[in-house]
């Protein structure tokens, strides 16, 4: 299972939400190029990145920081938050972002969306962020009536990197992941799940691994130092959890 240390971006620093509350920041360092250096030293072999900002604004806001991290670094990256048209992708891609992470356009214009994974097979990712099961959009600022599982099937033909399954009741809380809506959602759908929110420990990880998902992301955890990256690497190859 692949570990995809987090990046969130908030006017140039790094921060984390607890639930995509604005209101509720804790910003853990100004300097996120080298924080992205230290996750490589760690062991880390992807990143991911969010623009905080832009997914409010619906622009991308944290261009130049992105920039900063993906020269500072020689491993996959993926960016989400306000990305709303094929030139804010092409600007990312261009960049050397390896893949774009989409969700608020899905659901609003979902057959421009369909185009961008055909202009772009395999670069886009389509996040998937849910409060009680239904999808949220802009920034976790509005929930919609879908479910979670329908949106997925409606693009699950699509050429897409992966699906990120975001459970917002449980992101930043540390209380351990929304284990059965990973589950459904992995067995929902052929493609790559990557599961966010809520891990806290190694036994977390480990715990993922057995729901069918390809990967997770990690935070607050990290950044509290409450698991360690080389420990969550462990635990998502398999090794023991002391």
């Amino acid at each position: 299972m692949e570990i995809w240390p987090a990046i969130d971006l908030r006017g140039g620093q790094c921060v984390r939400l607890q639930q995509g509350d604005y209101n509720r920041e804790t910003v853990f360092n100004g300097d996120p190029a080298a924080v992205a250096r230290q996750f490589v030293a760690d062991g880390g072999e992807y990143l991911h990145l969010v623009d905080l900002d832009g997914a409010r604004d619906g622009k991308l806001v944290n261009l130049a920081v992105v920039k900063a991290i993906v020269a500072a670094v020689k491993i996959p990256c993926e960016l989400g938050g306000g990305i709303r048209d094929e030139a804010d992708i092409r600007t990312l891609l261009d960049a050397g972002v390896t893949r774009v992470v989409i969700g608020t356009k899905a659901l609003r214009e979902p057959e421009w969306f369909r185009s961008m994974c055909r202009k772009f097979p395999r670069r886009i990712v389509l996040g998937i962020d849910a409060r009680d099961g239904k999808v949220a959009t802009h920034g976790w600022l509005e929930t919609s009536d879908m479910s979670a599982v329908t949106m997925a099937q409606h693009f699950a033909d699509e050429p897409l990197a992966a699906l990120i399954y975001t459970d917002i009741a449980t992101d930043g809380m540390l209380q351990g992941p929304n284990l059965a809506a990973m589950r459904e959602m992995a067995a929902a759908v052929s493609l790559p799940v990557v599961a966010s929110g809520g891990v806290s420990c190694a036994a977390d990880v480990a715990e993922l691994t057995t729901t069918g998902v390809a990967g997770c992301i990690i935070g607050r955890a990290l950044y509290e130092h409450r698991l360690t990256l080389p420990d969550a690497l462990a635990a998502a190859r398999g090794s023991p959890v002391t």
